[in-house]
């Protein structure tokens, strides 16, 4: 039998369903085909909330994405769609839209239709306990990933589990490609004073990837031996937009004669920042106008910004393997498998953890992530 892709489009309350033909032809592991990338970005820009991958396998996987306009959460879900086509799973993934209350909703949708497992990306990682307990109801398996939930509601039921990336890794090594930077670049150092003069943009608060990234990329500039000095820091809430007025409000509070280096909590913000040091005539061709930003997640947008130089480097976040990973436990558990790497293909750590590795990106490497 072969599968079909259906896109659905709700708003307002009502649904109209739009019903796509059989794809031809398949991407790299955790890319996505241009015909299926294409559906997607008509159905959300009409307001979508969800989009269904079906076959008639027995494995009906419910899926609730914190909003579908996140670049890396982007790749995620291509990823997963890819790898629930290619296991027969049926998946379907709804749009949160930032707004936990809605999750909620939709989760009990889910139920509702009688899916036989969840697999959340939380608005808001601390909510995760209700959404367990309606999974724990209906015994129902359920993944989350990208965001942990606190380990006191991992541990709350028996059949939950989480695929992410351990953020400390990820600052650690973003603070690693600026201190390499500078280690090679000495002049880099305006002041000759020995201590990297930083701006931070962070993300949203309270996220544990935003608070790791910042405390462990410092902590590793100053592991290489560098003295560091906070000019200024705060939220974009991980938006390119944002990112660039909050970049212009540091270039105006601090000037851009004493702003050594930019770290970024992932790369929509970094590309906000480099636009706002363009804007001033920095980050282009002129080597003697450049100040090194560096972000996290690896996405397409930021690999053609190292192209052309305007960025650093920046940290794999796997999205391919995490959307891998969160369909293959979603259905091993679903088949009553044990959880673990034979079944899965993916190490297992605690009996509940599945972690995927970040890998840092450069000027050397970063051809090999582009596709």
């Amino acid at each position: 039998m072969k599968r079909k892709t259906v896109m659905k489009v709700l708003t307002c309350g009502a649904a109209a369903v739009m019903t796509m033909g059989v794809m031809s032809g398949c991407g790299t592991r955790g890319g996505g085909t241009a015909a299926t990338g294409t559906a997607q970005s008509a159905a959300e820009d009409a307001g979508s909330t969800s989009g269904e991958t079906k076959s008639d396998a027995n494995v009906m996987i419910g899926s609730a994405i914190y909003k579908f306009d996140d670049t890396f959460m982007t790749g995620v879900r291509t990823a997963m769609t890819d790898q629930a086509k290619a296991e027969g799973i049926e998946l379907e993934l709804v749009d949160s839209q930032n707004k936990q209350p809605t999750q909620n909703e939709q989760v009990d949708t889910f139920i509702t239709k009688g899916v036989t497992a969840l697999a959340i990306n939380p608005v808001d990682r601390t909510a995760a306990g209700p959404i367990i307990e309606k999974a724990k109801a209906k015994s129902l398996p359920i993944v989350f990933l990208n965001r942990e939930p606190e380990e006191t509601d991992m541990k709350s039921y028996d059949k939950v589990w989480y695929v992410g990336a351990k953020a400390e890794q990820s600052g650690q090594l973003s603070g690693e490609i600026i201190a390499d930077y500078f280690k090679a670049n000495p002049d880099a150092d305006k002041n000759g004073d020995g201590t990297i003069q930083y701006v931070m943009l962070q993300g949203e608060p309270g996220h544990q990837d935003a608070t790791l990234r910042t405390e462990y990329s410092i902590k590793a500039i100053e592991e290489a031996g560098f003295k560091t000095e906070k000019l200024a820091a705060d939220t974009a809430m991980w938006d390119k937009a944002k990112a660039t007025d909050l970049m212009k409000a540091f270039i105006t509070g601090q000037g851009l004669d004493k702003i050594e280096a930019v770290i970024s909590n992932n790369d929509d913000m970094a590309l906000g920042a480099v636009e706002a040091l363009k804007a001033e005539g920095y980050n282009k061709e002129d080597k003697a106008k450049y100040i090194p930003v560096v972000g996290v997640d690896a996405t397409a947008p930021a690999l053609e910004a190292m192209k052309d130089g305007s960025l650093l480097g920046t940290v794999l976040n796997d999205a391919a393997n995490q959307g891998n990973a969160t369909i293959n436990v979603a259905k091993a558990a679903v088949e009553g498998k044990e959880i673990n790497e034979q079944n899965i293909g993916y190490p297992v750590t605690d009996g509940k953890y599945v972690w995927i590795d970040y890998v840092k990106v450069t000027a050397d490497n970063y051809q090999e992530y582009m596709k």
